[in-house]
């Protein structure tokens, strides 16, 4: 499995990012059930104030073949492209789940 962690930071007021947040979010868990490569999807907005991170997504996807299948989906591009303008920082993290083989 390949585990795919994004975190977003928006740009704007408190309030604009939070908005952005929470529409994001709202758009993000419906491609839960229209790109069938995804195993699992959790998405977060943060609600710590001490924190400038805005937003996490945690996905699950079998292979990095369906992680691009996902990353591509129109569905995620069009998600993605309504923020795109406001995402003043953007960190990620894919790496191999439960059988990762260090040798």
């Amino acid at each position: 499995m390949i585990e795919h962690v994004v975190m977003f930071q928006f740009s704007g007021t408190d309030d604009q990012r939070k908005a952005t947040a929470r529409s994001f979010k709202d758009d993000l868990e419906e491609l839960y059930g229209k790109i069938s490569c995804l195993v699992d999807l959790e998405v977060g907005v943060n609600c710590n104030p001490n924190e400038k991170w805005d937003l996490t997504l945690h996905a699950t996807v079998e292979n990095f073949e369906d992680l691009a299948k996902y990353s591509g989906h129109p569905a995620h591009v069009a998600a993605v492209a309504k923020i795109k303008d406001r995402i003043a920082a953007r960190a990620c993290v894919d790496y191999q789940g439960d059988d990762f083989d260090e040798d």
